[in-house]
């Protein structure tokens, strides 16, 4: 039996290597192996024919981190860095310099917008790509010591997180889901100024001013019709998009707009188990218990529109649903606060919307399957 000192890499192929003779004979030990005077012998290792056609080779990924300004995007590949300005020209060179690498992943944050472009242009040129939580990467920093923030740092930091956590690459979307995801933007921009408008109408007196006022309500009403009425030529463009708001739109206390405002910022929607998506939506409670302290459990993170969607279709379902009607009643009569009720409902909702668009999924997929019945 070998040594583990003993293994030379060219014997795993197959490859002889000659065997040196000792100088000085010593007994082995107890572990089967010369001791320190002799020299340790080499022993022939063949692998088998069958073995070798099997074996595949081992992929090593090379994550690139890079830092998103409005201005500049800052690279960190393989200890260099490099700057590009963040517009086309810059992205195309930036894509180039990474195809130069093989086996190479970025890992950016979202920054608010700013890294849209940068991550089609990834897509298009089918680099893979890693859309992180800036959180996450601050925390990383900080658990090393890294007080300092500067776009260099910040890169290597990314390209650290990557080695490390070897996050998952984030999916292109398809140009029907960017358009909802902007009109239903702009469709909530437009609600909240109407809603900021109607709390100061009480407070004019001039008649210019109310009259002023009564034409910029009217502007936003028609404003949030148009937006509203391009969302439904979108899906009826989209048969797959449109499939998934009819089956949400069927559910009690569900309108059209939650099943906009829920897909559009909740892609994975039909696509993870329970506890995942409560924890997309920031809608899962976090545990706060140390020795005999026993914390309040709170609600955070995830995306605020989906929560912001959700809570008024809640509010709907507590008093129509057939089946969370009961349960938000239950939960009241255990002396739950209002809140604490409502937010349990918004949870069970979500699910069972998960719950129908797998269902929705399975269905399909079984039509696809069928044979085309012969007439």
């Amino acid at each position: 039996m070998a040594c583990a000192g003993s293994f030379d890499p060219r014997m795993a192929f197959g490859q002889s290597v000659a065997q040196p003779e000792p100088r000085t004979p010593c007994a082995p030990n107890s572990n089967r192996c010369q001791s320190g005077g002799y020299h340790r012998q080499l022993v022939y290792v063949r692998m088998s024919p069958n073995t070798i056609k099997i074996m595949q080779p081992v992929t090593v990924t090379v994550y690139a981190g890079v830092d998103v300004a409005k201005a500049t995007l800052q690279l960190h590949l393989q200890g260099r860095q490099a700057e590009f300005a963040n517009h086309t020209a810059g992205l195309v060179q930036l894509c180039q310099q990474l195809k130069t690498v093989p086996h190479v992943q970025v890992v950016c944050e979202a920054t608010g917008g700013y890294e849209r472009p940068l991550v089609q242009a990834l897509h298009q040129a089918q680099i893979p790509v890693s859309v992180t939580n800036p959180a996450q990467v601050r925390a990383a920093a900080q658990a090393q010591g890294q007080r300092a923030k500067t776009d260099r740092i910040d890169a290597a930091l990314l390209t650290d997180f990557g080695q490390r956590y070897r996050p998952k690459p984030t999916p292109p979307t398809t140009p029907s889901q960017e358009q909802l995801v902007a009109l239903t933007q702009w469709l909530t921009q437009l609600v909240q100024a109407r809603a900021l408008a109607k709390t100061q109408a009480e407070h004019h007196e001039a008649a210019f001013v109310c009259g002023r006022h009564a034409k910029l309500m009217a502007h936003y009403q028609s404003q949030i019709g148009a937006v509203e009425k391009q969302i439904r030529d979108l899906l009826a463009q989209d048969a797959r998009l449109q499939q998934r708001v009819e089956c949400l739109d069927e559910i009690k206390g569900v309108g059209p707009r939650t099943a906009w405002l829920v897909l559009a910022h909740l892609p994975e929607l039909g696509q993870v188990n329970r506890q995942e998506v409560a924890a997309l939506a920031g809608l899962a409670p976090w545990t706060r218990e140390s020795g005999t302290m026993k914390g309040m459990r709170c609600i955070g993170g995830g995306r605020p529109e989906v929560r912001l969607a959700l809570y008024m279709a809640a509010l709907s379902a507590a008093r129509c649903n057939p089946v969370l009607q009961p349960f938000y009643q239950r939960l009241r009569a255990k002396e739950k606060p209002a809140k604490v009720a409502l937010t349990a409902v918004m949870r069970r909702l979500l699910v069972y919307m998960n719950h129908q668009l797998k269902a929705l999924q399975a269905t399909q997929a079984i039509t696809k399957i069928q044979p085309p019945k012969i007439p």
